[in-house]
């Protein structure tokens, strides 16, 4: 067992790669279809309802599956602050690690916009990938990472303030219902943009309001990595402050949680759950030293981005049907039941996945932006 200081000075988090981990994990298990064929099966079952946390909330409202993207964004502000505490020791510059993050949110937008580029009917614009969120949230949490945690807070409550005078008070003809899919002042924006307005309700400017939850996970990030004796402790009071103002703005009837435009109740509420997430893993993880069997998670954390577009871009337009033909062919000489069959090809991916995220670990190959 150590103590949270000795945690402090060690070069690695291992929470924060198996948290990384699971969050990939899940992805990647959503990317084979899995949680679709699971839903489809357990109709009319008790089951069935547990399944939908593994969807998003149609509008207003909150799932798991909602909290998988802060979750993605939170973890990169904490392994900002380590990396950049790592490039401080180094003697690296201010302006050279300006410049390396500049590249990083460059990079980061080019793979978010190809990612939704390539269209069976041909190329599109598009700016609503994570990749391309965190592309913003990530240069922005770096240019005030040196500010006091107090500024830095005043920051985060500008920007959530920001968000709800954009929805609330712009007052443009069609686009004047703050919390109403299609009508709201995000969907005007998107116009602008892209010409476009998402059928589901995602919009582009959920970038502003959740650099919060980058900024938070980089102040989260200098806090593991500080003098303090009670770190799971101040994560947990942090995450019930984010918590209760998230679920009381909702409750209260003032701002509606809503992940597809990251209304502020929402983005608090989401980073709340996001701290106490880091916050029981530290406990558990670090502190208590309970790290038997989290190497199934931690291999695909440490290829993060890599396994992100190899299964939105490769597994959406081409590996995940090859796979299926194989595995549903093969399975076709048992006269499998289809649903049988969809549950065992989608866990048959997702193997094949995992032993390439392993192959690359084994041979200390780790793609990074």
């Amino acid at each position: 067992m150590f103590t949270e200081k000795q945690i402090a000075l060690s070069n690695r988090l291992l929470s924060l790669d198996f948290m990384r981990g699971l969050i990939m994990v899940l992805l990647a298990l959503e990317s084979t279809g899995l949680y679709e064929h699971l839903s489809d099966a357990s109709e009319g079952t008790f089951a069935h309802s547990f399944m939908q946390q593994f969807f998003h909330h149609p509008w207003h409202g909150l799932h798991f599956w909602d909290l998988i993207q802060p979750g993605f964004m939170f973890i990169a502000g904490v392994a900002m602050a380590y990396s950049l505490h790592k490039q401080q020791q180094q003697g690296v510059t201010w302006n050279q690690r300006f410049r390396k993050a500049l590249r990083r949110s460059f990079w980061l937008f080019f793979w978010g916009v190809l990612d939704y580029a390539v269209r069976p009917k041909g190329l599109s614009f598009e700016l609503w990938d994570v990749l391309t969120q965190l592309s913003f949230t990530t240069l922005v949490a770096f240019l005030i990472f040196q500010w006091k945690t107090s500024y830095q807070i005043l920051f985060c409550a500008g920007l959530l303030l920001l968000t709800e005078a954009l929805y609330r008070f712009t007052n443009i003809p069609g686009f004047d219902q703050p919390f109403t899919d299609q009508h709201n002042f995000g969907n005007y924006v998107d116009l602008l943009l892209m010409n476009k307005i998402n059928s589901g309700g995602w919009v582009a400017i959920n970038c502003i309001p959740t650099a919060v939850h980058t900024i938070g996970g980089a102040l989260a990030g200098k806090l593991l990595m500080s003098k303090e004796y009670t770190k799971s402790s101040r994560l947990l009071l942090w995450a019930v402050v984010s918590l209760t103002i998230g679920y009381g703005l909702d409750y209260a009837g003032i701002t509606p949680i809503i992940k597809r435009i990251a209304t502020t109740s929402f983005t608090l509420a989401s980073l709340g759950w996001c701290l106490f997430g880091l916050a029981i893993f530290y406990w558990w993880i670090d502190v208590k030293n309970h790290r038997k069997h989290l190497q199934f998670f931690t291999i695909v954390g440490m290829n993060s981005i890599f396994i992100y577009l190899f299964f939105e871009i490769v597994g959406h337009r081409w590996f995940n049907k090859y796979i299926g033909s194989i595995t549903n062919g093969l399975m076709d000489f048992t006269a499998m039941p289809d649903m049988p069959k969809l549950i065992i090809t989608s866990l048959c991916i997702f193997a094949l996945e995992w032993l390439l995220c392993y192959f690359l670990y084994r041979k200390r190959i780790f793609f990074k932006l």
